[in-house]
């Protein structure tokens, strides 16, 4: 008895996925052209109005840095405070930017009430608190 060997029908390339990356080509293409009406707006005979120097009004305001030494001084960017002059300063620093936030940095052998104090008057001044602290890899 002879053996029927079966033949697949001849193997065909599917083109569903090429065509599916030509439309979305063409989508992208046709949305990221710049089409005839907005060149014509360059073409208006208007005199736009020029400014002397451009720059914000107010800078940006950066995190102030408070930092607690050992022996419990405190200072707030390099300028020696004590706990009413801070939360005065930081109090008028938001006044003048509300969105002001600082960035406290203790020494590891500070006091934690002379920490508590800081942290405090940042609260009392309703200001943004960022604790830096450093990385340590354990054994």
């Amino acid at each position: 008895m002879p053996i029927k060997i079966q033949r697949d029908d001849q193997t065909s390339i599917n083109l569903t996925p090429m065509i599916d990356i030509v439309f979305l080509l063409i989508i992208f293409f046709m949305v990221s052209t710049r089409f005839g009406k907005l060149q014509n707006e360059r073409d208006m005979k208007i005199q736009v109005p020029t400014v002397s120097s451009a720059a914000a009004l107010t800078s940006a305001p950066r995190k102030r840095i408070i930092n607690v030494y050992q022996d419990g001084q405190i200072t707030i960017d390099d300028k020696g405070v004590t706990l009413p002059e801070l939360e005065n300063e930081l109090t008028a620093a938001k006044q003048q930017y509300p969105k002001l936030g600082v960035v406290i940095r203790g020494d590891g052998t500070a006091s934690h009430q002379r920490m508590t104090e800081v942290y405090t008057a940042c609260g009392k001044a309703r200001v943004a608190v960022t604790v830096a602290i450093r990385e340590t890899q354990l054994r």
